[in-house]
């Protein structure tokens, strides 16, 4: 069982899970995706985490198409909060958002989905309005 599971990391095989597929302008990124589905998780989001890993993030899922607003109360670390388009294109995005602000944060456009991933992540990847993701593994909401 070991060597079947030093095989596939030596393979390059990933973990499964839902996934986000990030398609910018320097190529396609992979992020790791924790699900916020329910009203609760949705709260709780990443609040009093110490870190969030490169290429993993967490996924807001909302069963409507909204303006939706979030803050960083709670939240120790600094974020990117990507809005994404029940079609998969990204509506907007927050970087580097302010670790434990109440301030409103939000793009003004609808958005289904929001995913939070690590403070500077869409500058270093070339990730923009406009680009598509693909959402493998999540729950329709």
């Amino acid at each position: 069982m070991v060597v079947a599971v030093i095989a596939g990391l030596a393979a390059g095989c990933r973990e499964t899970g839902p996934v986000a597929v990030l398609r910018g302008a320097r190529g396609p990124v992979e992020v790791a995706l924790e699900i916020a589905a329910t009203p609760d998780a949705r709260e709780r989001g990443l609040m009093y985490r110490a870190a969030l890993a490169d290429g993993h993030g967490m996924l807001f899922v909302f069963d409507e198409d909204s303006d939706h607003k979030f803050w960083m109360k709670d939240t120790l670390i600094p974020l990117d909060m990507l809005f994404i388009g029940a079609d998969g294109r990204i509506v907007g995005i927050r970087p580097d958002t302010t670790p434990l602000s109440t301030a409103s944060i939000g793009v003004g456009r609808p958005s289904r989905y929001v995913l939070e991933v690590p403070g500077g992540t869409a500058a270093r990847r070339g990730i923009a309005p406009g680009d598509r993701v693909e959402l493998r593994g999540v729950p329709s909401p």
